[in-house]
This record gives C-alpha cells, sequence and structure tokens, in this order.
C-alpha cells in the first residue's frame, strides 16, 4: 500500500559471485483469459529470449472463448501439456477469470511431479486459485510472481525489480526478499517457521469452504487486490476472520490495492480505515508496503514456502531456503 518500497533481491545475493545466467527454459501459458494484447505477449516473448532463455509458447496460449482463453477443456489440456513439458519454469500469459472453473480436474499428480522435477509454476492474480488449490491438494511450492503480458511485454520495459527477482528464481538463487515498511508498521519482532502463503484477495476468499483452501496454521498470508473499494477489502477481510483463518496467521502482508474509485458515501473511509480495523481484529502483525499486486515491481514469493520473518527498524526480510518443491501447511 505504500510506494517507493525497496527491495532486497538485490541486497540478499550481494554475496553470491553472479554466474552468466544459464538459458532456461520458460513454458507460456493462458489459464485464465483469453490474451487480447498480442502485441505485449510478442514483445514479452522477445525480451525473454533475449535474457537468454529459450521461450516455447503453448499451441493455445491465443485462443478464444467468449472471455476465457479457450474452452474448459482446452484450457486444462494446456496446463496437462506445461506440465509434461520439462519446462524450467512454467508462467501464464496474464490472469483475469476462468481457473476457478477448473479447479476440481487440475491434473494435480501431474504438476506436483513437474514441481518435483524443478519446474517452477509462476503468476498472480487469477493464478492464485491454482497455487493454494496446488498447495492444499499436493502440498507442492508454486510461485505468486509476474505474468508475461502486464510485466515482460510492458510498453515502457520490465521493471527492474522484477526482472531481477525473476533472475533469481532463473538462476536457482532465490532466497527472500525485502522492503522499506509503513511508519505505523510493527519495527522489533521476528518470526521462524511461518508458512508463506496468500495472493489475490478475491481469489482467497472465493476459496473459504472449498477444499481448494488450504489449511494453514502459523501463517505468514500476503494479500493484494485490484479495483476494490476500500469497503470491499474489508468486507473480504471479515469474511476471513470470521471464517477463523485470519486467527492461525502469525503476519499478514499487504501488498497494492488499487485501480479503485473512491466513494461520496466514504467520507473519508480508505484503505488506512481498513488496516486501522484489520490490526483493531487480529492479533497477527500487519506489515504494509508489499512490493506485490497489479503494479510493475513484484518480488517473486513461494506459495506454501516456510519462512523466517525479521522487522527491524523500517525493514522486513522473509527468508526461506532453497527447498522450493514441499509446501508446510500442517
Amino acid at each position: 500500500m505504500r510506494k517507493g518500497a525497496t527491495l532486497s533481491c538485490q541486497r540478499l545475493r550481494a554475496d553470491f559471485h553472479r554466474k552468466t545466467i544459464h538459458m532456461s527454459h520458460i513454458y507460456l501459458l493462458s489459464p485464465s483469459s483469453a490474451v487480447r494484447d498480442k502485441a505485449a505477449l510478442r514483445r514479452g516473448v522477445k525480451r525473454l529470449e533475449a535474457a537468454g532463455h529459450q521461450v516455447e509458447v503453448d499451441a493455445d496460449a491465443l485462443n478464444r472463448d467468449t472471455r476465457f482463453a479457450g474452452t474448459d477443456a482446452e484450457r486444462l489440456a494446456a496446463i496437462k501439456r506445461a506440465a509434461a513439458s520439462g519446462a524450467d519454469t512454467v508462467m501464464t500469459t496474464r490472469g483475469g477469470y476462468g481457473l476457478s472453473r477448473l479447479l476440481p480436474a487440475l491434473p494435480y499428480k501431474a504438476i506436483a511431479k513437474s514441481i518435483d522435477k524443478g519446474t517452477h509454476w509462476v503468476g498472480f492474480s487469477d493464478f492464485t486459485a491454482f497455487s493454494l488449490a496446488v498447495m492444499a491438494k499436493t502440498q507442492r511450492v508454486t510461485w505468486a510472481g509476474p505474468a508475461v503480458v502486464e510485466d515482460f511485454g510492458a510498453l515502457d520495459g520490465v521493471d527492474e525489480i522484477t526482472n531481477l527477482c525473476f533472475d533469481d528464481l532463473m538462476t536457482h538463487m532465490s532466497e527472500g526478499t525485502g522492503w522499506r515498511i509503513g511508519k505505523d508498521d510493527p519495527t522489533a519482532f521476528s518470526a521462524q517457521g511461518l508458512t508463506l502463503w496468500g495472493g489475490n484477495l478475491s481469489m482467497i476468499t472465493s476459496l473459504v469452504g472449498t477444499p481448494y483452501l488450504p489449511a494453514v496454521t502459523r501463517g505468514a498470508l500476503f494479500i493484494e487486490d485490484v479495483a476494490e473499494a476500500p469497503y470491499r477489502i474489508e468486507r473480504m477481510l471479515t469474511q476471513l476472520l470470521h471464517a477463523g483463518i485470519l486467527a492461525n496467521q502469525k503476519v499478514i502482508f499487504l501488498g497494492a490495492f488499487n485501480r479503485f474509485t473512491a466513494s461520496p458515501q466514504d467520507r473519508g473511509y480508505g484503505l488506512k480505515a481498513v488496516i486501522a480495523w484489520l490490526r483493531a481484529h487480529t492479533k497477527a502483525r500487519v506489515i504494509t508496503g508489499l512490493p506485490f499486486g497489479h503494479v510493475p515491481t513484484k518480488v517473486l514469493l513461494p506459495v506454501g514456502q516456510t519462512v523466517d520473518v525479521a522487522a527491524t527498524g523500517r525493514e522486513v526480510l522473509v527468508l526461506w531456503s532453497h527447498d522450493h518443491t514441499h509446501a508446510h501447511h500442517h
């Protein structure tokens, strides 16, 4: 919720001798909404190739069936092809809506097998449904991170921090992130062995009461959303509160909540009021400023990974190990 966050993708790897980036095999698919900006997709592919990666675009990535990137069957088939591709990274072209329809039929065993063999599944927004379902059903780690069209295909270039964090994942050097926190955030605390999980708040709340929401205790929950008015954000948080989910979190990281229109009804009620309400109703530490969401600067976050969290002064660090396959949420 704050701009100007300073990131530590670079800082955490400062002690490493940087190797030449090895060529990674990246598989791109469209499991949600149809790609409208084909030029942005082409730009994204070119930039990834220019960085030395081998990019494979799924045969149906540009399909359209009304608002979706193909029928449910076609999008499921694309996920199966991605799982069988042997790629280092599977990344979505874009978010939107559509994965919720596919959750009962996802090829969970094939996805888990691909992760065990080293494939990183990366995306955000609608991809939250996929990540949390995979975590709940297979206890495997996926990554909240960039999408091709919005990030690598951006007209004014790829955000430097997003690029660096993605580079760290490609070179197997991703082991944490950090940022400057808000002036009202807790400044001196640490917690070990938390389960990092979360994503888009609308998608998380849509999974409450389903088998696709992981049962997380000692959680580090991160949330973001787009085009949702503050009262709607609070209403979703009340659902997580009343469902007992917030009570199981030790820390809540707030990413970007943007692109909404204020209402005359609000009379000064806004995101600050939502944060104050959240702090009053949960024992979890609430940390703002997470560089993640529908914004250019995105850190990459391993969904389901065990992490250590430490806030000192005006910064918070979230650290994880190199074991990026199995989630820990029981």
